[in-house]
C-alpha cells in the first residue's frame, strides 16, 4: 500500500523545497510594473558546455508583466556549482523584494476597495 502511495503521490501534501530556488524581482521599463520570478536551479538552467564537460550553466527566461505585456529577456550565468556569475535584463530593471511586496499590497488594497465600493455604487445608480 505504501508503495502505491509513493508511486502515485497520494497523501503527504508536502511543501516543495525552496533549497535550490532563486527569487528575482524585476520591473518593466515601459510601465514600471514589478514582477516576481521564481527560478528552480535544478530544472530551469541549461548546461553551458566547454570542450569536454559542462563548465557552467545559463538561465534564459522571457518574462511578461500583466499590465502592458512587455516582454523582458533575462539571462543569468552560473558557475559549475550553480553560483551566479553575471546577469543581464533587456526591457526591464532589477528591483527588490520589498518594492515588489509594497506594490502587491497596494494592488490588493485597490482590489478590495473596488470590490467593496462596486455593488454599492450599482445600487445607488439604479434608484
Amino acid at each position: 500500500m505504501g508503495f502505491l502511495r509513493r508511486l502515485f503521490g497520494g497523501g503527504g501534501g508536502e511543501v516543495p523545497s525552496e533549497k535550490n530556488v532563486m527569487h528575482l524581482y524585476i520591473k518593466c521599463k515601459r510601465c514600471g510594473t514589478p514582477v516576481h520570478v521564481r527560478v528552480n536551479l535544478n530544472n530551469d538552467l541549461q548546461a553551458d558546455y566547454g570542450d569536454t564537460a559542462a563548465e557552467g550553466y545559463r538561465l534564459n527566461k522571457d518574462v511578461m508583466d500583466d499590465r502592458c505585456f512587455q516582454l523582458m529577456h533575462l539571462e543569468i550565468d552560473f558557475d559549475s556549482r550553480r553560483k551566479e556569475t553575471g546577469r543581464t535584463l533587456n526591457g526591464g530593471t532589477f528591483t527588490t523584494q520589498e518594492e515588489w511586496e509594497q506594490w502587491e499590497a497596494e494592488r490588493k488594497e485597490k482590489r478590495m476597495n473596488a470590490a467593496a465600493s462596486g455593488p454599492a455604487s450599482k445600487d445607488e445608480s439604479s434608484n
